[in-house]
């Protein structure tokens, strides 16, 4: 038996482990469509960090981070700089960047709107149209969107698109395929 395939699943079991998983059950469900598929980390000390899309049912297609996660904008920043602080963080994650660091793009996602803002706590943030981009720690794995119009940590929590539109969940698709209002 030649050693490549073993090479392989034992290579494959590997990155199954790195990846994680969450047994965290939930009452809200998504079907969930990939673009795009990179597998890299999110913290500032990490080579490189991801944008793509995915279509995620009854909001349409969102931002992702390279392990399909769903990202967050948070209200109180308006567009312009990160106010999600302290505790906040630790429900709600930015997708944080080192300084001087560009996060790749594929599936949809507009390079032009990409950009870094500083971190209060340290560090950079990614945003996207201006928007500070956040994970939701009660999101168990890639095609959730638990955090979709959450009031917390003093403000609503949305997804966004990759036109940059802040979306709201209103339950069922619009015709354009968007799926519910923009902010």
């Amino acid at each position: 038996m030649s050693k490549i395939p073993l090479l392989l699943t034992a290579s494959l079991a590997l990155l199954a482990a790195a990846c994680g998983s969450s047994s965290s059950s939930s009452s809200k469900s998504s079907s969930a469509t990939t673009t795009s598929s990179t597998h890299t980390a999110t913290t500032p000390t990490t080579s490189s960090v991801a944008l793509a899309t995915r279509t995620l049912s009854g909001v349409g297609t969102v931002l992702v981070n390279g392990q399909g996660r769903t990202l967050y904008i948070f209200v109180p920043d308006n567009a312009k700089k990160v106010t999600c602080l302290a505790g906040c963080l630790t429900v709600w994650p930015p997708l944080a960047i080192s300084s001087g660091q560009k996060p790749q793009v594929s599936g949809g996602v507009k390079a032009s709107l990409v950009s870094a803002d500083p971190n209060p706590s340290g560090g950079e943030v990614v945003t996207y149209a201006g928007w500070p981009l956040y994970l939701y720690v009660a999101d168990p794995s890639a095609g959730t969107d638990h955090g979709e119009g959450v009031n917390s940590s003093g403000g609503l929590w949305y997804v966004i698109s990759p036109s940059g539109r802040v979306v709201k969940a209103a339950g069922a698709a619009s015709a354009s395929g968007g799926g519910g209002s923009t902010y």
